[in-house]
């Protein structure tokens, strides 16, 4: 049974609605928390009904794994999820950017909700439809991303970096337009290096906590993929390659999830929300182990 329930934000925070509410969380029903928006009166804030069409997603996820595996096996865990790509401003129009469409954080995002966690997801300029069940967070630059994922992560059960950060920022950032020039000079643009956020969470994770970290990769990827999840300290990466036309803004993904206890699935071209369940499933297994 999935319930979606919409009030007032006074209404859902109040205690015997949270009490009723964990009862039938503890009963094995999927309460689907609420959207953050303008409500039915002046007012605004969590109460909204979350898109009917999210709704929809997050119960044909609950029915699909119904059929063959536990549908609740992140049942009281908080799980972080960071999707979509960076932007770093060079002035008040252009930006450094990536091509990261978020649609694979997002997949992450959804099946968990249908498993049961409690999912904060972390947005980067993502132009998609808010996940049913979700507290949402839109960031913009990379900057943002940390602050943002690194407050969540501190209690979290598990962590999937999803996300596309921007590796590099420019130095400098003009406060108006940079103009063409007459004499068609194109300007030079110093970079720096931003924060490694995976890193750090991999610096600062607990001994029970679960991280997954992402390697987007043109050439040579299982090699260098096998190399960040040591460098990140990472217990999971889910690697794949890259480039025009490859994974950015498509509905299918080809990937390889390799442990840093040794273990390697490669998984054929399928949706992302497959691939979502997968390494789901993989996590899951070590939450238990852990526990």
């Amino acid at each position: 049974m999935v319930l979606a329930p919409a009030m007032h934000t006074e209404m859902w925070e109040h205690p015997a609605t949270v009490a009723n509410v964990a009862t039938l969380r503890a009963r094995g029903v999927r309460v689907i928390e609420p959207a953050v928006g303008r409500l039915t009166g002046a007012d605004s804030g969590k109460g909204r009904l979350p898109d009917p069409a999210e709704i929809f997603a997050v119960a044909a996820r609950v029915l699909a794994r119904g059929r063959s595996a536990p549908t609740d096996d992140l049942a009281g865990r908080h799980v972080v999820v960071t999707a979509g790509g960076t932007r770093e401003p060079l002035d008040p129009v252009r930006f450094l950017g990536n091509r990261s469409s978020g649609k694979q954080g997002y997949a992450f995002a959804r099946a968990a909700v249908a498993r049961g966690a409690r999912v904060t997801l972390i947005a980067a300029n993502v132009s998609l439809a808010d996940p049913a069940g979700v507290d949402l967070v839109r960031v913009g630059s990379t900057a943002e991303l940390r602050e943002a994922t690194i407050k969540a992560a501190d209690e979290a059960d598990a962590v999937v970096m999803a996300a596309a950060p921007a590796d590099f920022r420019p130095a400098t950032y003009a406060p108006g337009k940079i103009k063409k020039s007459d004499d068609g000079v194109a300007p030079t643009i110093e970079l720096v290096t931003n924060p490694d956020i995976a890193a750090e969470l991999g610096q600062r994770k607990r001994p029970e906590q679960v991280l997954v970290v992402f390697a987007a990769e043109t050439g040579d990827a299982e090699a260098n993929g096998r190399a960040k999840l040591a460098r990140k300290r990472a217990d999971l990466i889910v690697i794949n390659e890259v480039g025009q036309d490859l994974v950015f803004g498509a509905d299918t993904n080809t990937v390889t999830v390799i442990g840093a206890d040794g273990s390697i699935s490669r998984l054929p071209e399928q949706a992302k929300e497959d691939v979502a369940e997968t390494v789901w499933d993989q996590v899951v297994a070590r939450l238990s182990n852990r526990s």
